[in-house]
């Protein structure tokens, strides 16, 4: 099974060598390595190209936002299975993608998520949340569950079929996205219970109070532009489930 990673960037020279290192460190062999940058002007370019051939596939473009870049990743694709590690993330250990191979083959299904933790920026060895996501049922979107977006694994022929990530969203495109498959169309899936990420803290939905008010309102449209009815607690249990990570 070939498996593509995608790392997409815009001026993260801090961080974007240890995603790379850590996808390049990977024990499973077969991994097609996919950089899309969006036309850095920080220095993120010069350290990118640092690596030359190691990354299988690198454009530096002008996009239209994070999930336009994500499209063009997934377009430039060529592995069975999907997968992505932001510039600010790192794999939790070097077998996590052989682990995710290892599911897809016991469980015979079409997409896999795991666990993720949530690190200090500084030190990612310091963890400040866990997120445990647990077996899914199809109630549990309703119920203000997600699977950790990092830890979504999905095989492409899903992605030929039921679209891509929807760009009118600006912080809530991949919650639309799974739970379009997931949900909507209810594709496999299996939960692998390791952790596969550790995940800077600060993502762009959740920077501001402003930003994630925001999302809270691209949740509740994510159902919907599906012709889904969400229950009424739905878009307010979804932030509060992230408390328990803390503990």
């Amino acid at each position: 099974m070939k498996v593509s990673i995608i790392t997409i960037v815009y001026n993260n020279r801090d961080t974007i060598a240890d995603a790379i290192d850590s996808v390049l460190a990977q024990t499973y062999p077969n991994i097609e390595y996919i950089v899309v940058d969006g036309l850095s002007k920080d220095g993120t370019i010069d350290i990118i190209k640092g690596y030359g051939d190691r990354i299988s596939t690198f454009v530096s473009e002008k996009d239209a936002g994070l999930y336009d870049a994500l499209n063009k990743g997934v377009r430039l694709a060529t592995g069975d299975v999907i997968g992505f590690l932001h510039s600010d993330d790192i794999f939790y250990n070097d077998n996590a993608v052989a682990s995710v191979v290892e599911a897809f083959a016991q469980n015979k299904t079409n997409s896999i998520y795991a666990d993720l933790v949530y690190v200090d920026r500084q030190n990612p060895d310091k963890v400040i949340r866990n997120w445990k996501s647990g077996e899914y049922r199809h109630s549990s979107f309703k119920n203000g569950w997600m699977p950790p977006h990092p830890t979504f694994y999905v095989k492409k022929e899903i992605y030929q079929k039921l679209g891509l990530y929807n760009t009118t969203f600006k912080s809530a495109a991949d919650y639309e996205l799974m739970l379009r498959y997931l949900y909507k169309h209810k594709i496999s899936t299996a939960y692998l219970p390791e952790y596969l990420v550790r995940m800077r803290v600060g993502g762009k939905s959740n920077v501001t109070l402003k930003n994630r008010i925001r999302a809270n309102k691209e949740d509740y449209q994510a159902w919907v532009i599906n012709k889904l009815q969400p229950r009424f607690y739905t878009r307010f249990l979804k932030p509060l489930r992230k408390i328990s990570q803390f503990f």
